[in-house]
């Protein structure tokens, strides 16, 4: 067993594999960027080494610093995590001639894997079943627009080197193939530095199941069972479970069987994933993952087992821990992935600092993160706070603990997609295990509800909540009941008025106070009887009218509240009184970044044409290419930065004169 081990990556994975090297009694290094120096993974490893400044390409990317940081600390092994160097055949190579021992397989599986066209070569004589389509050598665009022709449309670009939804593009005709080939041949090379692809035949509307393997220097191959990812949006899982849903007994036997084989056909070892495609009864081999998914907690919930201390003692020359026989699944398990992200502006990354984080407390909980309250979530990398893990013993009642703790969660700080999850979560395809891979992409407001009409259970409780606030601040000097703000006045309660703010919408609640302690409320002519009582820290019950109902409040310090009813969240701000009502906006013209970035492209000069919805800018953040489109018809009026440029959320890129 390793004495020392370096982990190469940063946030939560890194803060994962410490926790089961301590357990261990295995000591710890990890290595920061610039931007990293004060991070929680460097406050729990045993040594932290520096490696360079923000950009990932400088620091987290640089293999020869990575090794040095190994050499220097007497660091024997190197665990990657996933992202980052994880399926770098180079620096697997690196790690070796070091004289050191990468957590994961050989470099040369990594080759094989890591191309989409080699791993499809491998699989076929070994009995795992392919989608059709292209994986050749000649990369021409006279032959992959001809392949295109052959399989028919629609079908999908991939990165031949990657994975992660990056490189990606659905072509629906051959008259988008050209300039979806050039897309994402440009996002392939900048994600991966190789910008190869393969094309395949799309399947409309697959579910995307994969199945955990494990493999040993014995000649030992197991699986654990599989996970369902198909709530994706753009290629990227957004709640994961396991085992997967409606399953046919014979279908999961043979997906898990192939999978096996998958793993002997390339002499594997340590931990992977085989990804499949499965619609109606038949699957397809997609890809293989040669690393630690993000979602193996799901598994290790289901099987009780620490697939991190898995990978070391197989890395370390043990054999596996168990045989298939003696391996389990017990229960459901689902993970939410908590991104830092505005899913009201098309899920763009959100950056900033973490004011206040809170998480449920429960035994059947359990958090991954890799921050703490006063964090900051930086614009340099992936936007992830935490991954949220639920089990019970069956999927109808880990759903129902999923809602329960989604609930019970808060942020401060950056936006989130708190809401988002809540609202998928408690949907009715998500209940039935109706999604496919593309749903979310094709009818997601209909899924996670539309968010603009506020119940009026959010208002009212919200209401209760700021004036029962303004009464105990009132009061909290001076016990006389004469000084108590409940708006009671020797001729009755005196009405008071809160001017709340949502999504941008300004409208007012008036209140009198009654002696049971409650109030009566009245907003745009509804009038209702309510009153809140706290049950425990952020869980309170409201009785509205003759229903009671059980809910969870969150205030920060910007005068802001998030109540959380089961599968719904909603986002209130009250304003203090006489404030001036604002616009708040820009003229139509004036473009601004969605989001902290870099620039990579401006599209267009000064003076020049343009008309709604062409790109004029294209910008990177958080691995992320997002194009900015004029929204109107007019002249580029004055450009204010250029490529390579970092910027800042709400920064002027250009502006627009709207034509006559």
């Amino acid at each position: 067993m390793f004495t020392s081990i370096l982990i190469a990556n940063r946030g939560e994975i890194a803060c994962r594999v410490i926790a089961t090297c301590r357990r261990l009694g295995i000591r710890t290094v990890a290595v920061y960027s610039d931007a990293d120096a004060e991070a929680r993974h460097v406050r729990l490893a045993d040594r932290a080494v520096r490696i360079g400044p923000a950009p990932a390409r400088e620091s987290y990317l640089h293999i020869d610093k990575v090794i040095q940081a190994a050499r220097e600390t007497g660091a024997r092994a190197i665990h990657p995590g996933y992202g980052f160097l994880a399926e770098n055949a180079t620096f697997a190579r690196a790690v070796a001639d070091a004289g050191l021992v990468l957590i994961g397989p050989s470099a040369e599986t990594m080759d094989l894997m890591g191309s989409k066209a080699a791993a499809k070569a491998k699989m076929e004589p070994a009995g795992v079943p392919l989608i059709p389509g292209y994986h050749g050598a000649d990369q021409s665009d006279e032959t992959l627009s001809a392949e295109a022709d052959r399989i028919g449309f629609p079908l999908m670009l991939k990165a031949a080197a990657g994975g992660g939804g990056k490189g990606m593009r659905v072509v629906r005709s051959a008259k988008e193939f050209g300039e979806a080939l050039k897309a994402a041949r440009r996002e392939a090379a900048g994600a991966f530095g190789d910008e190869r692809m393969i094309i395949e035949r799309y399947l409309e509307r697959p579910r995307h199941v994969e199945a955990q393997i494990f493999a040993d220097r014995h000649g030992n191959t197991v699986h654990l069972f599989e996970r369902d990812c198909s709530s994706q949006r753009r290629h990227q899982k957004i709640i994961e479970e396991a085992p997967a849903p409606g399953l046919s007994q014979q279908l999961r036997t043979d997906l898990l069987a192939a999978a096996v084989r998958a793993a002997e056909a390339v002499d594997y070892l340590g931990a992977g994933t085989v990804e499949f495609m499965v619609e109606d009864d038949h699957f397809y081999f997609l890809e293989m993952n040669t690393r630690l998914q993000v979602e193996h907690p799901v598994t290790e919930m289901i099987t009780g087992l620490d697939l991190v201390e898995w990978q070391i003692r197989v890395a370390a020359g043990e054999p596996l821990p168990l045989n298939q026989d003696e391996i389990h699944c017990s229960g459901h398990a689902m993970e939410a992935r908590i991104y830092a992200e505005d899913p009201e502006r098309g899920f763009v990354p959100s950056s900033g600092r973490i004011k206040q984080l809170i998480f449920p407390g429960h035994s059947d909980v359990r958090i991954d993160t890799g921050v703490e309250s006063g964090d900051e979530v930086s614009m340099h990398y992936d936007p992830m706070i935490a991954k949220l893990i639920v089990h019970d013993r069956d999927r109808k009642r880990c759903l129902a603990r999923l809602e329960q703790a989604l609930a019970a969660t808060f942020v401060a700080g950056p936006t989130t997609n708190m809401g988002f999850l809540q609202g998928l979560a408690g949907s009715k395809v998500f209940a039935e295990a109706a999604l496919d891979t593309g749903l979310l992409d094709r009818d997601l407001e209909s899924i996670t509800g539309d968010k603009r009409d506020l119940p009026v259970a959010a208002w009212a409780a919200a209401s209760c909540h700021w004036l029962s606030e303004q009464e105990h601040q009132a009061s909290a000097d001076d016990s006389s009941p004469w000084a108590l703000a409940d708006g009671w006045r020797m001729g009755g309660p005196e009405s008071r008025t809160l001017d709340l703010d949502h999504r941008g919408q300004r409208f007012q609640v008036h209140a009198r106070g009654d002696r049971a302690g409650g109030y009566l409320l009245n907003s745009d002519e509804r009038e209702v009887r309510a009153r809140l009582v706290e049950l425990a820290d952020h869980h309170y019950s409201l009785a509205l009218d003759n229903e009671h109902r059980h809910l969870h409040l969150f205030a920060d310090s910007d005068l802001g509240l998030d109540i959380c009813l089961p599968g719904e969240r909603w986002r209130l701000v009250r304003h203090t009184r006489f404030e001036a009502l604002t616009s708040g906006g820009s003229g139509d013209g004036r473009i601004i970044a969605p989001m902290p970035g870099k620039v990579l492209e401006i599209r267009v000069s000064e003076g020049e044409t343009v008309t709604e919805g062409q790109t004029v800018a294209v910008m990177e953040a958080m691995k992320m290419e997002l194009a900015i489109k004029a929204p109107i018809d007019g002249t580029v009026a004055g450009i204010a930065t250029s490529a390579d440029d970092l910027v800042e959320a709400d920064a002027l890129l250009l502006e627009i004169d709207p034509s006559e």
